[in-house]
């Protein structure tokens, strides 16, 4: 309910390409994250968009948010944008980093535009020409549908492995995200530079986190939000 009156009461920019009010979607359901999101961007890189906005079903958008994004879309200056949201824990923190295993990044007042080299998907806009990129570069791979099967591309994907450790004497595992793992892809290929964007390829922490566009991450089972 929460997360229905956030996105249907969006105030949408007068002008807005639609097909129905107050802007179309494809809503994946059914699927784990990275496959939902690889469903999105097939749809957009088939259909050509020119920028695609994931924005996830436990992320409640404030009512400006698609006037924000609006400004982005307009200036095309930088390739990403997020938004920000904290985890659901008690005590809470940003989803927001700047490097890996030094926990996250805090220095910041909400309200200020933060550079970072990762953000989460939750409330993420992207420029399409990365994801063009990429899906053209990606392995295919095929996931339920009903009675057949989907082919897509893993531009999104969920890290994970399993290997033995000889001191211990047991098999080990590690699962990751797929936000994380897509940012270090973008850095690691080279993919703001090839796509067209050397300047932004240049920054060491290169995208862009929007703290103005403060979201409210929910607990589905529960309806508690965070931060409170």
């Amino acid at each position: 309910m929460e997360w229905s009156v956030a996105r249907y009461g969006q105030i949408i920019p007068p002008n807005w390409s639609c097909a129905y009010a107050p802007i179309s979607a494809v809503m994946p359901t059914g699927y784990l994250v990275a496959n939902a999101q690889n469903i999105a961007v097939q749809t957009a890189v088939s259909q050509n968009f020119e920028w695609l906005f994931l924005h996830e079903d436990d992320v409640v958008l404030p009512p400006d948010a698609f006037l924000k994004i609006n400004n982005y879309i307009r200036k095309a200056d930088v390739p990403v944008v997020s938004g920000l949201y904290f985890l659901k824990a008690n005590p809470t923190e940003p989803v927001l980093y700047r490097g890996r295993g030094n926990s996250y990044f805090g220095d910041f007042k909400i309200g200020q535009k933060v550079w970072a080299d990762g953000v989460p998907t939750g409330c993420l806009l992207i420029h399409c020409s990365l994801l063009k990129l990429m899906y053209a570069e990606s392995e295919e791979y095929t996931v339920p549908q009903g009675n057949t099967t989907l082919t897509l591309r893993k531009v999104f994907e969920t890290p994970a492995k399993t290997w033995y450790d000889p001191e211990s004497a047991q098999y080990m595992s590690q699962i990751g995200t797929s936000d994380l793992y897509w940012c270090d892809r973008v850095m690691k290929d080279n993919i703001l530079k090839r796509a067209g964007w050397s300047k932004i390829a240049r920054k060491k922490y290169p995208f862009l986190c929007d703290t103005s566009i403060l979201c409210k991450h929910i607990d589905l089972s529960t309806g508690k939000l965070y931060p409170e």
